[in-house]
């Protein structure tokens, strides 16, 4: 022990200091790679967050006691893997996160004074709670990430015919990349104009945060059926040509089957009144007969009539000198209704003109007597088979100058060229696992050259000059490699003579013929000074700088 002593009191306090800071840094370094190996698998609670939202979520982490972590400038937070669901379970009890400011909603009626309060503040209150609402409701929609609504809702005027119409602005904030497709935008649409008395989808304009018109709003329903043609073009397109290929694929296989459609459509809205009537069939509406009957009698003499110029003047006279006269009359009057027919034609929106489908199928691969896959090109029977189907799946008129073409061309094999690469994975392996093992291990490979670069040789060299042999008065022994004599460090590192050595042991040195042995001594000599150089340089240098001085 005290040698051991005497030894660590030798190597100085400068030494003993950079050893203890070494070892403890190590130890540290050690104790960080236990912690971190033993530590729980952390995974994603939320993204993508709001500042306002994640400081809301970290309160309540910190009052639930749970672990979690902050990443990306605090807008991902991350919980331990077992914890994960039960922390979103009870985050969404506590309705968070609420994507940014929390929305108003009918709540805003549950504080206010409505005592004092006026009808304009009252209706600014309704319009409020009905855009906190809506609010709410969209931002349900998975992938959206914030939403702001926008009710105008006029005032009807005294005294004013014509009511101006609500409407309606919807600006979205979607999580990272994500879009909204055209049948979600119009859900969007009918649901905010279910909600509000009197507001019509068309009259509803949605955007989403990078400033792209999702939906437009129009004056009327007909300004936006004329804007949606090209929509209604593109959507029959596309389902004639999906129809195709799903029947075309039963046959010739999954894949190998591509369908264009072309459509010409009439967007034309035409209205078209008739009325026809028909002479011959007519019915009896109404009929009306009058019968009269009148007879008169003159005894006051002859009347002058024209019956006395005629031939026979006696027989219009009786006996007496009397005249009689008698009339009788008969009025019928008949209506008829005449038949009429009254049509109303209404040509809709999309009516077809012409069809053009282009279809390309692949062939088959098949094996060959030589045990080779080839190409097979299908026939033309089959052909014209597929031709067929393609026909009647489109409705075709040869009338409107319809054109079907199916082609048979071997496809190019893109899947390999092209993989689809996910961004979580790599090499089939998660991409978090994949980073936590990598930076295990390059924390463990720096460690590891520390110890073999750093350490090790400081503890050898600490363990060499334990193991060397101390003098009486305290200096470090060494041996004198050309004399193989032991020898104490002397001022500066100088070697010097061991003192209780025999006189006759170091003029046994002296003694020897150097000639004889010179080309020897040489060989061993320099390599053992190259040893003691390497292992020992600041000795060396001090050995070499009192030699300089005694030869001064």
């Amino acid at each position: 022990m005290k040698a051991f002593l005497q030894s660590v009191r030798s190597l100085g306090p400068m030494r003993l200091a950079a050893m203890a800071g070494i070892g403890i840094g190590i130890l540290a370094f050690f104790i960080y790679i236990m912690a971190r190996v033993s530590s729980p698998q952390m995974e994603l609670l939320y993204g993508n967050l709001d500042l306002a939202d994640s400081g809301r979520i970290v309160e309540r982490l910190e009052a639930e006691r749970a672990p979690y972590q902050l990443r990306r400038d605090g807008t991902e937070i991350w919980v331990p893997a077992d914890l994960k669901n039960q922390l979103r379970v009870k985050m969404a009890e506590a309705s968070l996160p609420a994507g940014g400011a929390p929305s108003l909603g009918y709540e805003v009626f549950d504080n206010a004074d409505t005592f004092g309060s006026t009808s304009f503040m009252q209706n600014v209150n309704l319009v409020r709670a009905l855009e906190g609402e809506l609010a709410r409701t969209i931002r349900s929609i998975d992938r959206v990430r914030n939403v702001r609504v926008h009710l105008v809702m006029p005032k009807r005027e005294l005294f004013s015919r014509e009511e101006q119409e609500p409407s309606a602005s919807i600006v979205l904030q979607m999580e990272g990349g994500a879009r909204l497709n055209r049948q979600q935008v119009e859900a969007i649409q009918h649901m905010v104009a279910a909600s509000v008395p009197k507001l019509k989808p068309h009259r509803i304009s949605i955007v989403d945060d990078r400033g792209t018109l999702l939906a437009r709003g129009y004056e009327n329903q007909q300004d936006m059926l004329a804007h949606s043609s090209e929509e209604m073009r593109l959507a029959y397109e596309s389902r004639l040509a999906r129809t195709i290929e799903q029947l075309l694929e039963r046959s010739v296989g999954v894949g190998n089957v591509r369908a264009e459609v072309s459509a010409e459509m009439d967007f034309n809205r035409v209205a078209t009144t008739e009325e026809i009537f028909d002479p011959d069939s007519r019915v009896v509406r109404s009929e009306v007969t009058i019968n009269e009957n009148e007879q008169s009698e003159d005894t006051e003499g002859n009347p002058v009539t024209v019956q006395q110029n005629l031939p026979d003047v006696n027989a219009a006279f009786n006996s007496s000198g009397r005249s009689s006269s008698s009339a009788n009359r008969t009025q019928e009057t008949v209506n008829y209704e005449i038949s009429k027919t009254v049509r109303n034609h209404v040509k809709e929106l999309g009516e077809v003109r012409r069809l053009s489908v282009a279809v390309l199928v692949n062939g088959r691969m098949i094996t060959n007597a030589e045990g080779q896959r080839v190409y097979e090109p299908l026939s033309q029977q089959q052909l014209d088979q597929l031709s067929s189907l393609v026909r009647s799946t489109i409705g075709f008129d040869g009338n409107r100058g319809d054109m079907v073409e199916v082609v048979n061309m071997q496809f190019a094999d893109f899947e390999d060229m092209f993989a689809e690469i996910d961004d979580n994975k790599i090499f089939g392996m998660d991409r978090d696992f994949l980073e936590k093992v990598a930076s295990n291990l390059g924390l463990s490979i720096v460690a590891i050259l520390f110890l073999l670069l750093v350490l090790r040789p400081l503890v050898s060299r600490a363990v060499e000059s334990m193991s060397q042999p101390v003098g009486p008065d305290g200096r470090r022994l060494l041996t004198d490699q050309t004399t193989g004599a032991p020898a104490l460090t002397g001022p500066g590192g100088a070697l010097a003579p061991v003192p209780g050595m025999g006189l006759d042991e170091m003029e046994m040195d002296e003694l020897i013929d150097i000639e004889k042995v010179e080309g020897r001594v040489k060989a061993s000599s320099m390599r053992k000074i190259g040893e003691i150089v390497d292992k020992h340089p600041e000795e060396a240098l001090s050995i070499i700088r009192n030699w300089l001085y005694q030869e001064n």
